[in-house]
């Protein structure tokens, strides 16, 4: 018998969650709208929304449209990606846990007897209220910490600095239409050159570096929407794993599933 978990949202902070969970032995369904608006892709599960096949860090998922291909994905040991936003899949799927990783940012409505343990990562769940645990997402002494009562902090809406970068590590849409790009996740580029455009209207590189996310080409997205992540540190493993940060969570995650010992007991026999 083996625990299963399925996770809302196939980004960064939900692929490190589930590439933890998986590894410790837990069968692992995501969740995904049909057109995702992940950044990461190259270490984001979604992307096997549109590629049909992903590998994060020697861990496969591919996409699935029906209940044979999630089932002959699980036995095969690879993570399914259902383009499912409304979780219809739970009425036969019955998981163990369910993880909100959309990072929606805003008070999520839930109704907690619909789920035997529901964990929200990060602003806008309250444990007790519209889940059970909730995990903090925030960098800092916090991050990946359970809590059983009340929230996590409040997102502060600044990204982390990098070697003195803050904003200008965030790609933003100049204006609203459909996203083009001219460079690729993992492309070095230099400061003033031209990494995509919207409605004709150009993004440009704030400094030399790295590319280390993308939305897919054709997306339409509103003006100074997050489009894309340039890093100055020019290393390539931040392309190819996921951030420490997401493995933090994940690891609060799995803390919150074991500390219920009907679940455990699952896991361990």
């Amino acid at each position: 018998m083996s625990l299963v978990v399925c996770i809302r949202g196939g980004g960064d902070l939900g692929s490190g969650t589930a590439l933890r969970l998986h590894r410790a032995g837990i069968l692992i369904v995501i969740c995904e709208l049909p057109a995702p608006l992940v950044v990461r892709r190259s270490v984001a599960f979604a992307e096997a929304i549109y590629s049909r096949i992903i590998e994060v860090e020697g861990v496969k998922g591919i996409k699935a449209d029906s209940r044979p291909e999630i089932e002959e994905a699980l036995a095969a040991g690879i993570i399914p990606v259902v383009p499912d936003p409304e979780l219809s899949i739970m009425e036969w799927l019955k998981p163990d846990c369910v993880v909100d990783a959309r990072l929606l940012k805003k008070p999520v409505e839930q109704i907690l007897l619909d789920h035997p343990l529901l964990i929200g990562l990060g602003p806008g769940f309250t444990a007790g209220d519209n889940c059970h645990a909730v995990v903090e997402t925030k960098r800092g002494p916090s991050l990946g910490r359970v809590y059983w009562q009340g929230t996590s902090e409040p997102d502060s809406g600044v990204p982390e600095m990098v070697m003195g970068y803050v904003e200008e590590r965030v790609l933003r849409a100049p204006a609203a239409g459909v996203f083009l790009s001219t460079v690729k996740i993992g492309d070095l580029v230099t400061k003033g050159s031209i990494l995509g455009e919207v409605s004709g209207k150009p993004i440009y590189a704030a400094f030399d570096g790295i590319i280390r996310g993308l939305i897919a080409d054709r997306l339409r997205v509103s003006q100074g929407m997050k489009v894309g992540d340039l890093d100055p540190r020019l290393d390539q493993r931040l392309v190819d794993w996921v951030s420490d940060k997401s493995l933090a969570i994940g690891g609060g995650v799995l803390e919150a599933i074991l500390s219920r010992t009907e679940l455990r007991r699952i896991i361990c026999g």
